[in-house]
């Protein structure tokens, strides 16, 4: 039977450390991810108007193994800001790739979602200062959803957007968890029946009444290029090389196109990380021709693509309508 972690939450990997800042006015903000002691990561972009930093470092072939945070922040290209005050704090705490005795360099990709025009000012005020007050909020328990952070100006599919996060404890004893910022042209909702498109992967009615609903959705927004992007995080205790969590990546992205449809577009930035912070050891099997942890990584990899889709439903239920932009909350039943 399938059971969610304590927390349903990213924070369920021991050790993940999550904070927002978020600008109500400027209707923007920031979401980071920290692991102290670094992790393994892996990147997989699929959109094709990606607004991200550093994720060269994390192909397999490249130096870097570990790294010490992800920043998932609004504001466009404005908003990859947001990744240097993350980076400032960090090497204060002495967190990140040893230069010298006495200098670190911190590792922090990132990748923004465009929330222009939402707020008071067309672009929002968003600079180094958000990503270090997400910092100072961080904490390894639970952290608020919806309208906060990164999803604090997102929209999906003509309604409010938002972050949503979720988590899975599997059998083999593994935590997978994953957090998202739901931003996407494409819609979490059947358009023929109102319901939910993946709404079969609740775990103990997580959903509540509202995932029961069918809503009447608004018509299909044009295309509108760079508009949309929904970028996510997946994190588990198991130990795994740059190879491993770029495979889990590549398999969290079946998530994002189950419960978003369309997903990957011309027009959207759609991204997905995946970091291990490597506290348990994958088994081994025999094999000459194998990776002997192939089957623990089919394993992993659909783990982390049921999370993204529970998370991106949370992201969308959990959101609230703001000016202009309406929430399923107070969607009109079908």
């Amino acid at each position: 039977m399938a059971s969610t972690g304590t927390l349903n939450a990213l924070t369920d990997v021991a050790g993940i450390l999550v904070g927002h800042y978020t600008d109500t006015e400027a209707v923007s903000g920031v979401t980071v991810v920290i692991y102290p002691q670094g992790a393994v990561a892996g990147v997989d972009v699929r959109g094709s108007g990606p607004c991200t930093r550093e994720t060269d470092l994390l192909s397999p072939q490249n130096l870097i193994q570990k790294i010490q945070a992800v920043v998932i922040s609004g504001g466009s290209v404005y908003g990859l800001a947001t990744a240097d005050g993350v980076v400032q704090w960090l090497a204060r705490k002495g967190l990140g790739f040893p230069l010298d005795d006495q200098h670190v360099a911190p590792i922090v990709p990132a990748a923004a979602l465009y929330d222009l025009g939402s707020g008071r000012q067309f672009v929002p005020p968003i600079n180094a200062e958000w990503g270090r007050q997400a910092c100072e909020a961080a904490s390894t328990g639970s952290f608020s959803t919806g309208c906060v952070g990164a999803g604090t100006g997102a929209v999906s599919a003509g309604i409010k957007g938002g972050l949503g996060t979720s988590s899975l404890l599997m059998e083999s004893g593994f935590t997978v968890a994953a957090l998202v910022a739901v931003n996407s042209h494409g819609t979490i909702v059947n358009p023929k029946s109102g319901r939910i498109w993946e709404q079969r992967l609740e775990i103990d009615e997580e959903f509540g009444t509202a995932g029961q609903r069918a809503v009447k959705m608004p018509p299909m927004p044009d295309y509108r290029a760079g508009r949309n992007t929904t970028i996510g995080i997946i994190a588990t205790d198991a130990a795994l090389s740059k190879v491993h969590t770029l495979k889990i990546a590549q398999m969290a992205h079946d998530g994002m196109a189950r419960a978003i449809r369309p997903a990957h577009t011309m027009f959207e930035g759609d991204s997905i990380f995946c970091l291990s912070t490597g506290a348990k050891k994958l088994p081994e099997a025999s094999g000459s021709y194998i990776d002997p942890h192939a089957l623990q990584l089919s394993e992993l990899g659909h783990a982390a693509a049921d999370c993204l889709s529970r998370a991106i439903i949370h992201g969308v239920l959990s959101a609230r309508s703001m000016p202009g932009m309406t929430a399923f909350c107070d969607l009109e039943d079908l």
